[in-house]
């Protein structure tokens, strides 16, 4: 158990000399650089920022977001270099399909001890991979990084949130939505009865240090719960302790081949209101993801993350429970190379990144014969 001392607001772990913000209602909190459990006798019980209900962000967030003018957005000038990363152009079974729209979110840490190298390189990857594959339109993806020069389109906490709104505004029966997160995650203890194993689950903004994480209630409440019937959600989380990070009520036990009921011991309702959540984690809760380059020899990048994109490019038509295979058989392939993005992480994880996907889902779906689908 790690000490910490106090400095204003803020606590620095005695272990790794790592500062952080308390988490609001935290009454203990896992350090970001070395994951060592702090216990807070001083906590910061400030409620989170972000949404308001009563909020009335509606058309001006809407074209806010909708410009795409070249300041603000780095992908635009690149686009035939993703062309040529393809190979090409999108084929002619794959046309756009206005009805689909995605938020992708990489946040890096830059210039922090636990800055993170892959996930700009997950987003773009993963952009590619919706356009030419799923038949996306490029207005239709909003991408959320330290690269972009539009400060509403960082990785903050309230632009995340204001982001899920976004994402299912004004959805119908036939849509896809899409949320992808590339970045840390941390545990947190609850006292609400919500969690199996008495933890909360979350995401790290860039910001989290100040304004707070994203945590696993706050995502259900945001893009879960307000799911409209006919409407498919599917997350894509790549970051540690992210197994349940939708609070969706089954999990898919690989082991066993059958889904296992993680509904909350509380009784509270985690399920949406008549579509489809799905989500695909790096990792269980009480696991670490890895960012390496193990997996994609080119360039540095999450190891779920690749290893997804490259089970969907070799098996067109590919099967939930084929993915699941085929992404752990990636890592357990890139496992052999001892390939981690350094020596602390190659300690960490004793030369090998110990991990498997995660599948959640609102209801038991036929992993065999359903076909994997953006």
């Amino acid at each position: 158990m790690s000490q910490f001392t106090m400095e204003g607001r803020y606590i620095r772990c005695s272990q790794c000399q790592g500062q952080m913000r308390p988490i609001w209602t935290s009454k203990a909190v896992h350090c970001p650089c070395c994951h060592a459990l702090i216990k807070l006798t001083r906590y910061d019980v400030r409620p989170p920022t972000g949404m308001d209900p009563k909020c009335t962000l509606k058309e001006k967030f809407h074209n806010k977001f909708k410009s795409r003018n070249s300041s603000s957005s780095n992908f635009n000038a690149t686009s035939s270099h993703h062309n040529s990363v393809l190979g090409g152009n999108m084929t002619s079974a794959t046309k756009p399909h206005p009805g689909k729209r995605a938020v992708l979110c990489g946040v890096s840490y830059k210039k922090r001890k636990y800055e993170l190298k892959g996930t700009v390189n997950d987003v773009k990857h993963m952009k590619e991979l919706l356009i030419r594959t799923f038949g996306f339109m490029e207005e239709n993806i909003l991408v959320l990084t330290e690269e972009e020069k539009n400060e509403h389109r960082r990785p903050t906490r309230k632009n995340i949130l204001e982001a899920f709104q976004w994402l299912i505004r004004d959805c119908k029966a036939g849509d896809s939505v899409v949320f992808f997160f590339s970045g840390h995650g941390l545990r947190h203890p609850e006292s609400d009865g919500d969690e199996l194993d008495g933890f909360d689950e979350s995401i790290c903004p860039v910001d989290f240090t100040t304004e707070g994480v994203i945590l696993d209630n706050d995502i259900n409440s945001t893009i879960v719960r307000p799911l409209p019937e006919g409407v498919t959600l599917h997350a894509i989380v790549d970051s540690c302790h992210s197994g349940t990070i939708l609070d969706l009520p089954y999990v898919y036990d690989i082991t066993k081949g059958q889904w296992m009921d993680n509904r909350p011991p509380s009784g509270a309702y985690k399920g949406t209101n008549g579509g489809l959540a799905i989500c695909l984690s790096a990792c269980a809760d009480e696991d670490l993801a890895a960012d390496t380059s193990a997996v994609s020899r080119k360039t540095m990048s999450g190891a779920m993350t690749s290893s997804l994109i490259k089970a969907i490019r070799e098996k067109p038509g590919i099967t939930y429970k084929q993915l699941l295979k085929a992404m752990q058989d990636v890592i357990d392939e890139a496992n052999k190379s001892n390939c981690l993005n350094s020596p602390i992480l190659s300690r960490l994880f004793r030369a090998k990144m110990l991990q498997e996907p995660v599948l959640s889902c609102s209801e038991m779906i036929s992993i065999e014969n359903r076909k994997f689908e953006l």
